[in-house]
């Protein structure tokens, strides 16, 4: 299962933002889930905010589901509220290869 997700991110919170993912992503990597790539989009128009998009992959549905649901990931939202404006979460499959 592969996912996107694009946060939109307070610049005066990136701190607690990063200290969440760095906690997130090693609760991921307990149910098979894995930031595979990070991408940080220079605010446009919006000079308080930042774009961070992340791919993230998980053997199947039910692993991300466990994510979650996992009690220390709930324990860490304090960090990722007081952070994130705005996250949009899109699930997809792997497409084809334009490689030349």
């Amino acid at each position: 299962m592969t996912l996107v997700a694009i946060l939109t991110v307070r610049k005066n919170g990136l701190e607690k933002f990063r200290a969440f993912e760095k906690h997130a992503a090693a609760v991921m990597k307990e149910h098979g889930g894995r930031i595979e790539r990070t991408i940080v989009i220079a605010p446009e128009g919006s000079p308080d905010v930042i774009k961070e998009i992340h791919v993230l992959t998980f053997p199947d549905a039910e692993a991300f589901a466990e994510y979650r649901n996992d009690k220390r990931l709930a324990e860490l939202a304090h960090l990722r509220d007081e952070s994130v404006v705005h996250t949009e979460l899109l699930a997809g499959e792997d497409g084809p290869s334009y490689a030349a």
